[in-house]
């Protein structure tokens, strides 16, 4: 009898996960499509099923993202960071609101979170270096505020503003990946 509960146990299990991995790629198929209706239905689904679970409360915040619901996508991604302070993704996007937002020292100090928590993590160096163009940018213009002759800070916020990154918002990361073993 134990065997049999054991057995039922396992399959049912193995059956959660299969199902918790169809909708983690569905939603992550219908986001990309622009189907946030269905993006939303199977993100509802894993959190129900696993409220706990990072990658699907990641994604609930890149949805509230792409819905515009910012302060919304902002909470999730914070508390993430709370709890999973290891995951860079969550900072990278906490800044890719701050950004949106023109709070560009925030930004940068979201941006050197996630660095700080995955030195790897080219998408937040880049991000980063997008912040730095738009604070630089910033403070050119303030110097030729105050002094409308200085042609050689008139000079650099023209490069500045030729940057590809001073003009269009940080990219928004992609979810994570699953966990690796404990370490």
């Amino acid at each position: 009898m134990r065997t049999v509960l054991l057995l039922t146990a396992l399959a049912l299990a193995a059956t959660c996960r299969a199902q918790s991995a169809d909708d983690f790629a569905a939603a992550r198929a219908a986001l990309r499509a622009g189907d946030t209706a269905a993006a939303a239905a199977a993100v509802d689904r894993l959190l129900a099923a696993k409220p706990s679970d990072e990658r699907a409360r990641f994604l609930k915040g890149v949805l509230l993202s792409e819905q515009g619901r910012t302060g919304e996508a902002f909470d999730v991604f914070f508390a993430l960071t709370q709890d999973h302070p290891e995951l860079a993704e969550p900072y990278n996007n906490i800044a890719v609101i701050y950004a949106g937002r023109g709070e560009y020292e925030r930004a940068r100090e979201a941006l050197e979170a996630a660095i700080r928590a995955n030195p790897e993590y080219a998408t937040a160096y880049e991000n980063l270096g997008d912040v730095h163009a738009r604070l630089a940018a910033r403070a050119y213009g303030k110097a030729i505020e105050l002094d409308p002759a200085n042609r050689s800070a008139r000079a650099k916020l023209a490069l500045a503003r030729e940057l590809p990154g001073a003009v269009p918002k940080p990219a928004v990361s992609a979810p994570p990946k699953p966990p690796a073993a404990p370490r």
